[in-house]
């Protein structure tokens, strides 16, 4: 690979084959592709049999998946008849708390029966004071916060009592708060790290995005919640603690009828499947590996590679992780996720501007915007591939996620790749292009002016396609990479052999999946089935039913709940 001080004497001459030279450090062969997915098959086994590794591979304790028939849990006997009635309408509803920043929500979660559920929910903001104060004080608030939700927000405003007929009623505003009446499940999803010895247990191991709260570390994060509804005199009992990757298999496992993948590929990564629970043997002589079955595992890929022996690094991704707030820490999350690719392709351009003595974009100028820090959001990049991608062929249908029964499309199948040079033109030579394609790089160029805010003059036609080059090339590489990841799962979980050459038994392979990236970044789907495909075999890519799982954090942290009332927790 080129090293990035060829960068250092650039001519006008010289500069396509710089452009190149850094293309070639982007690009991910088919052989690569097979390494990286192996060694996540042995970061795997090796989290599933040992404690403390990056790939943590962390026992969740949630041991069903629902099928989308679940309507809530059995009425104990011995109830009068209004309780009786209760129970059949409230039991089937559940209450999900999901903390993780500035904001926290409480939902209530309905479930149907048939695939659907009605969702309910209410944002309350988490002051500075409460970040960084007492736990207790924390804790206190998250519960007074539900009982406003419960007491505050009925489905049928200004009715009172609600009527339990009545088309839209809640079920919770039918909830008696007497000593004797059934408690309310709820599933917490904390977006913190702990340590999780049971679906209702875990111990807070820090804090981060800014909180501090005193006297929470080492903890049971779920016993400071029930503290606190107990405090306050609510029936409400926390039976679950869930992560949003594990609430996004569960949430598409909900709609679907099942699903062996949860997966996040939005400002962050992460993914959740199905494990047999004979392979987690750090679990030693649990009760729960000598009760058998599945469980699903939460991965922490984000973390895959940390040493970075493996994955592609280049000088730009060096450049970000040792400017991150947690330099040699998260390596595949810093490759692949929302939050860090417009941070790379802001470094390619920097170092486009400030080649010399010829500058390859912006005739040398930048930007404050280009300058600062994170300066380009991701956004931008997928802003700037719709404005090429637009008029262009629609996807395929494998190419579409699944929303419910809608297809959403957000690639083009017919151009999965960024393989903008051609045999006879490369891509820097627009005065080749079609009249079509210039005007799709006129809105490229507009878009850069408005988003970089750069002087018109200095941004040409030419530099438009560079920076779209640019963009393709970061998110190509991370919806590949995140391929990789999806495959490990997949030969793990024995639906399909890396290589290929393996017809699984299933007709359909549900994988639910959630985040910015995977549901609006053009070509990004198509990206990373290509390369599933590349990996495990056109057999096995075409059964994978990839759709979103909207919400795990609420409803997937509902339905744990569910799943914790099935084991009587």
């Amino acid at each position: 690979m080129a090293p990035i001080s060829a960068l250092i004497g650039s001519t006008e001459d010289s500069a396509r084959q710089i452009l190149d030279a850094i293309e070639s450090q982007f690009q991910l062969s088919d052989d690569a592709l097979v390494r990286i997915t192996d060694q996540f098959l042995k970061d795997f086994r090796l989290g599933l049999s040992e404690y403390n590794h990056p790939m943590a591979m962390i026992p969740t304790f949630v041991t069903g998946v629902p099928n989308g028939s679940e309507t809530g849990i059995k009425v104990p006997a011995g109830y009068i008849a209004s309780i009786m009635f209760f129970a059949l309408l409230a039991l089937r509803t559940f209450l999900a708390l999901d903390l993780g920043g500035t904001n926290l929500r409480v939902c209530e979660v309905q479930l149907k029966g048939n695939h659907q559920f009605t969702l309910r929910q209410q944002k309350y903001r988490v002051s500075e004071a409460l970040k960084t104060g007492e736990a207790t004080a924390l804790f206190d608030y998250l519960a007074d916060s539900v009982d406003a939700f419960l007491t505050e927000f009925p489905s049928s405003p200004n009715s009172a009592p609600p009527d339990p007929f009545a088309t839209g009623s809640s079920a919770l505003d039918l909830l008696d708060t007497s000593d004797s009446s059934p408690a309310v499940p709820l599933g917490l999803t904390f977006s913190f790290p702990v340590e999780q010895t049971a679906l209702n247990r875990g111990k807070v191991l820090t804090w981060t995005k800014g909180f501090s709260a005193k006297n929470a570390i080492g903890h049971d994060v779920v016993q400071l919640l029930q503290d606190a509804f107990d405090r306050k005199h609510l029936h409400v009992r926390c039976v679950a603690l869930v992560n949003d990757t594990v609430g996004a298999l569960l949430s598409r496992a909900y709609t679907a009828g099942g699903c062996i993948l949860g997966s996040i590929f939005g400002t962050g990564t992460n993914g959740a499947y199905v494990e047999k629970v004979e392979n987690i043997t750090k679990l030693g002589d649990s009760p729960a590996r000598k009760h058998g079955g599945d469980m699903v595992v939460n991965t922490e890929w984000g973390a895959f590679n940390n040493t970075r022996t493996t994955l592609p690094t280049t000088p730009y991704d060096n450049k970000l992780d040792r400017e991150s707030i947690n330099p040699r820490l998260q390596a595949f999350e810093k490759f692949i996720s929302g939050m860090y690719l417009g941070e790379i392709t802001r470094n390619i351009i920097l170092s486009l501007i400030d080649a010399a003595p010829y500058p390859i974009l912006f005739n040398g100028r930048a930007s404050a915007l280009l300058n600062k820090h994170y300066g380009l959001d991701t956004a931008v990049m997928s802003e700037i591939e719709q404005a090429w991608e637009n008029g262009r062929d629609q996807p395929s249908s494998n190419d579409k996620l699944v929303n419910g029964s809608h297809a959403i499309s957000n690639a083009s199948a017919a151009h999965p790749h960024p393989s903008l040079s051609t045999p006879t033109r490369h891509f820097t030579e627009v005065d080749k292009l079609s009249p079509e394609d210039r005007s799709r790089l006129e809105r490229i160029r507009n878009i850069v002016i408005q988003r970089f805010a750069l002087d018109a003059a200095d941004v040409t036609l030419r530099d438009a396609a560079i920076v779209h080059w640019t963009s393709c090339l970061v998110a190509n590489r991370a919806a590949k990479l995140s391929g990789c990841a999806i495959a490990a799962v997949l030969v793990q979980t024995e639906k399909a052999k890396l290589g290929g050459g393996f017809v699984p038994k299933d007709e359909k392979i549900t994988i639910g999946v959630d985040g910015s990236l995977i549901e609006h970044y053009p070509n990004f789907n198509a990206r990373l089935r290509a390369s599933v495909r590349t990996l495990v075999g056109e057999e096995v890519e075409a059964r994978l039913n990839i759709g979103l799982a909207k919400d795990g954090s609420g409803v997937g942290a509902a339905l744990c709940a569910l799943q914790a009332t099935k084991q009587g927790l």
